[in-house]
């Protein structure tokens, strides 16, 4: 839905229809509904003249490169940010900050990939919008469940310049037992190309170096994806 109608004027969340306002979305659907600028408008409650609050939200997400970089964020880095300041800085440094213990408690708190698709979703709504190619790992313990999702490159990914050890770092760091490979395809198609293959393999050839498996690579484009390992692309090891 455009935030914008008409020259001067814009959407507030009052007057989105109510299904689709997060607070009630959240209310009748489950807070696994919705997406991150979703659950952000929430914690933030209001946006600011000219820009409501998932627009705000959005715009956030993009900024600092998701809930990643959200967390990483230095408090003045966020409340300088024009809509948030030191109050709405407060609220997400506290939500954040009370997940991360969660996770840190209850291993069984962490989502669970059984497929691409829940891999997928974890990511496609930040790195379906982003301008640039962005490569991220899903780190997973032995049941499958998330430990971490690092950005390891912003900029083009191709095999001149991505290092295998990169890839890995966080998950020899991390004690994870195998990884997904994601990266957006900025002009919003995910076919992959004879370069995305070649990484590919070379990515799935040291996980087997180091014992850690490579589950997947997906590529993601505008609100779609899809798997090389569903595709056989990349993965044609004995």
């Amino acid at each position: 839905m455009s935030t914008e109608i008409s020259p001067g004027y814009y959407l507030t969340i009052h007057d989105y229809p109510i299904s689709e306002r997060p607070r009630e979305r959240l209310q009748y659907y489950g807070a696994g509904a919705l997406s991150n600028a979703e659950l952000l408008a929430i914690l933030l409650r209001v946006g600011t003249p000219g820009e409501n609050v998932i627009a705000l939200s959005t715009r956030l997400l993009k900024e600092f490169g998701g809930l990643e970089g959200l967390t990483k964020a230095g408090f003045g880095d966020l409340a300088k940010i024009k809509g948030i300041g030191i109050a709405k800085t407060a609220q997400l440094k506290a939500a954040l900050e009370l997940g991360r213990r969660l996770l840190l408690t209850s291993p069984d708190a962490r989502p669970q990939i059984t497929s691409p698709a829940d891999a997928a979703n974890l990511l496609m709504l930040e790195m379906g919008s982003l301008e640039q190619e962005n490569l991220r790992t899903i780190l997973l313990d032995t049941k499958n469940r998330v430990l971490a999702s690092p950005t390891v490159y912003i900029g083009n990914v191709n095999a001149s310049i991505i290092r295998v050890s990169e890839i890995f770092r966080e998950a020899v760091r991390t004690n994870a037992t195998a990884l997904i490979v994601a990266h957006n395809h900025p002009s919003g198609d995910p076919t992959p190309s004879p370069e995305d293959v070649q990484v590919t393999r070379s990515i799935v050839e040291a996980g087997l170096l180091l014992g850690i498996e490579v589950l997947d690579h997906l590529i993601i484009g505008h609100q779609c994806f899809i798997s090389l390992k569903e595709r056989g692309l990349g993965f044609d090891y004995s």
